[in-house]
């Protein structure tokens, strides 16, 4: 034996925290389920449809949809809003693609990610094929939410790059269609190792300095998730995960809910971008303030916030992407919704004027607060010399400052009621609120699997009650 090797356990360590994270995973029933963890299923999964009705009017959506069917051929599974079917692996991609087109969906503060945008597709498109009821689906996304967040916090204890959402999404993406498929402990425990080994690392920072549809790999951690959960059930072997190096994320497992800690976007971009749009908005709340007066807007931010960008985005992504944009858009508009970022808004000469105005500076404060809260101070310079202030503040949102579930169904009606008609888009709503009495889900599917293209369909929000 090699001296350097003497004391060294040359055995593989056992998979005893991914095998621990499976079981639970597995054997989750509906009925186990906590009632304020129910209810929080279910308004999260109305929020992730609401992001995907309204992303599918997007390049992105429209590019996952063509191509799904020819790489991943198949008619087993729905592509949301789309017309179009595929294997449950390629409407897991294309769903994935469209639930986080938008950038407005779901995320856990200390993984800086997304975990509904990869958890849902693979869950929907193994429900959909296999024919299970709504409970099921529901029990599957809450055991998702649970994996997928988990793995986050020790794949972000496990490497310095910071790597996007499809990575330890993919774990949980595995998870929840896993529980659907039906597999045991032990073949949701080769599951998992399957998910992290072949899911998408993906350079973060890159795309943030970059943005590209790319984003978060999360059509990609959604559709090797699926695959992997597959692949287990029909004896395909996978590796201990990084969870058996880092189990620590698993101390509260069955006591504490990671769903319940999640944010709400109340804004289509990048979360890092949505505190300086609370700061606009305080600061508009107590005064009335004219844009063209406006001589230089400066967000004192954290390091990781500096890199959004650029100032006048040619596409949706570069906008989502933007720390400018979002902060224009919202001195103008009050909100940040899709017709701020995306088609021929772009083009605001209104919007580009004000964009040129934002400087970020960075804060040493609020660096050494971030990741655990994402904060930023604005300050609004006028040409007559007055500074306007808004103080230290969070996005809205987060569960500090949290969305109620009003707030959180009349986004999805903002979302949902221009594509599906808002007569469509309540009865998604309703479906959703009743889906753990529903012995399948293709009446939630038969709404979602079409757009509405007539005007007369679409009304407004306030319209629907």
């Amino acid at each position: 034996m090699d001296p350097s090797l003497r004391g060294l356990d040359l055995q593989p360590s056992p998979a005893e925290a991914t095998e621990r994270l499976a079981a639970f995973a597995a054997s989750l029933s509906w009925s186990d389920v906590p009632d304020a963890v129910r209810r929080r299923a279910k308004i999260a999964l109305l929020d992730i449809l609401g992001a995907s009705i309204a992303g599918c009017r997007l390049p992105i959506a429209g590019i996952a949809s063509d191509i799904a069917p020819r790489v991943w051929g198949g008619d087993e599974a729905s592509i949301l809003l789309s017309g179009r079917r595929a294997s449950p692996a390629g409407a897991a991609f294309a769903n994935g693609c469209l639930a986080n087109a938008l950038d407005i969906d779901d995320g856990y503060r200390p993984i800086k990610g997304h975990p509904g945008a990869v958890v849902f597709p693979a869950a929907l498109a193994a429900a959909e094929s296999l024919g299970r009821d709504g409970a099921t689906l529901l029990a599957a996304l809450v055991a998702g939410y649970e994996v997928a967040i988990r793995a986050g916090l020790a794949l972000h204890t496990a490497y310095a790059d910071y790597h996007g959402s499809g990575s330890w999404g993919a774990l949980g993406a595995a998870a929840a269609a896993g529980r659907i498929i039906g597999l045991p402990a032990e073949r949701l425990t080769h599951a998992l190792g399957i998910a992290e080994y072949h899911g998408p690392m993906t350079p973060k920072m890159r795309c943030v300095e970059h943005p590209a549809m790319v984003k978060d790999g999360i059509g990609w951690g959604a559709m090797t998730g699926l695959g992997a959960a597959f692949l287990a059930g029909s004896g395909f072997t996978g590796i201990p995960t990084v969870l058996d190096l880092h189990p620590e994320s698993l101390s509260d497992l069955g006591r504490e809910y990671k769903i319940m800690q999640l944010y709400f976007k109340p804004h289509s971009c990048c979360r890092w971008a949505q505190p300086p749009i609370e700061g606009v908005r305080r600061i508009l709340e107590r005064i009335r303030l004219a844009p063209e007066a406006v001589e230089r807007i400066r967000v004192y931010t954290f390091e990781a916030a500096m890199h959004l960008g650029p100032v006048w985005p040619r596409t949706t992504e570069e906008a989502q992407y933007s720390l400018a944009w979002p902060v224009a858009a919202a001195l103008l508009d009050r909100r940040v919704g899709p017709e701020q970022v995306s088609g021929a808004r772009l083009e605001d000469a209104r919007v580009r004027a004000l964009a040129s105005t934002v400087e970020p500076v960075f804060s040493a404060e609020l660096e050494r607060r971030f990741p655990a809260e994402a904060l930023c101070e604005v300050e609004i310079l006028m040409r007559d010399g007055v500074v306007h202030r808004s103080g230290i503040c969070g996005a809205k949102g987060d569960p500090a400052d949290p969305l109620t579930d009003e707030a959180l169904r009349n986004k999805f009606h903002d979302l949902a009621d221009p594509v599906l008609g808002s007569e469509s888009a309540v009865r998604v709503e309703q479906l959703v609120d009743g889906l753990d009495r529903l012995g399948g889900i293709e009446d939630l599917l038969a709404l979602l699997r079409f757009p509405v293209t007539h005007p007369s369909q679409v009304t407004g929000v306030h319209d629907r009650r």
